[in-house]
């Protein structure tokens, strides 16, 4: 009687997540749990901040003047209303303001991220694979470019693209311009990694077979090289997330970012800080330690990244 083999069942993606070496070592690393728990939990309350949040901050119609500067959990001394975390000098619930400028800052935050990646990989993979004048060009731009401190080359794109702006749409596009300005002030260094795995990339066996059998340069860069490269991008856009949040949290400090009628993370400290010395403490300390939690947690999760990605560390 022969052996007949027994099919094997092929393992579920789950399975193969919960069975990877990444997962692993997350499982091990009490500091990328913690920080991925607080992380998620920041993200879902800004997503869900209209269903969490008790009133909405932004609403002219929902504010009460009477409610302004009262403490935390403390009744006001004319209407009798309690909030959690205190009001502001308008009489808005800070809680609900941190959920909902959270919602901006987040949003400016990812989206710039996201920007700054298509282009500085854009930029990286065509001067790693062309090479020549064009690669010499663009290294040289991107030189240039880290010899000003990024929150300056921020603020100054910041400054151009809302001048040329028409007033009427100012407000409006605020949010735009912001996402523009910290994406081309962070591009460099996804283009620099880019350029670096593309280089040796280009002349291994596999790019080498794709150039023979009629492969366009297009194709090759967007098909062979960059799924190959993308280890080092991923890690870069994690840290580069709680950058370009604190940067927009500077810029919002500073009165250059996001507008009055949307106020972020920046904006609610920059508020609070005119208060903090007349003793109303809360409208500072609550926006600030949202933000420092916020970025911390995203910092230590592509730290964490890093070193998991790192075969010579495994």
């Amino acid at each position: 009687m022969s052996d007949v083999p027994i099919p094997v069942k092929p393992k579920s993606r789950l399975r193969i997540a919960l069975d990877s070496d990444l997962y692993y070592t997350f499982r091990r690393s009490p500091v990328a749990m913690v920080s991925a728990a607080v992380v998620l939990l920041l993200v879902l309350s800004a997503v869900f901040a209209p269903l969490i949040a008790p009133t909405n901050p932004f609403n002219p119609a929902s504010l009460n003047l009477m409610n302004g500067f009262t403490a935390p959990m403390t009744p006001n001394a004319f209407t009798g209303e309690t909030f959690l975390l205190g009001t502001d000098d308008q009489g808005r619930d800070v809680f609900s303001t941190i959920l909902y400028g959270m919602r901006i800052s987040l949003f400016v935050g990812v989206a710039a991220v996201f920007f700054a990646m298509v282009l500085g990989i854009t930029l990286g993979l065509i001067s790693g694979y062309v090479g020549g004048w064009t690669g010499t060009i663009i290294m040289r731009t991107a030189d240039v470019q880290l010899t000003f401190p990024s929150i300056l080359v921020a603020m100054l794109i910041f400054g151009i693209a809302k001048g040329v702006t028409p007033v009427e749409y100012r407000d409006q596009m605020a949010i735009w311009v912001l996402i523009l300005a910290i994406g081309l002030s962070d591009w460099v260094q996804f283009a620099r990694v880019v350029r670096g795995a593309t280089l040796v990339e280009k002349n291994k066996e596999y790019v080498q077979a794709a150039r023979l059998i009629g492969r366009t340069p297009g194709a090759i860069m967007l098909r062979h090289i960059l799924p190959n490269v993308l280890s080092p991008v991923l890690v870069i856009a994690t840290i580069s997330l709680a950058l370009a949040i604190i940067a927009e949290a500077t810029l919002s400090f500073l009165g250059v970012g996001a507008p009055p009628t949307q106020p972020s993370l920046g904006t609610l400290i920059r508020i609070g800080q005119g208060f903090l010395f007349s003793g109303e403490w809360w409208i500072l300390l609550f926006p600030a330690v949202t933000l420092l939690a916020l970025a911390l947690s995203v910092n230590l999760l592509g730290d964490w990244l890093r070193d998991a990605l790192n075969p010579r560390l495994r």
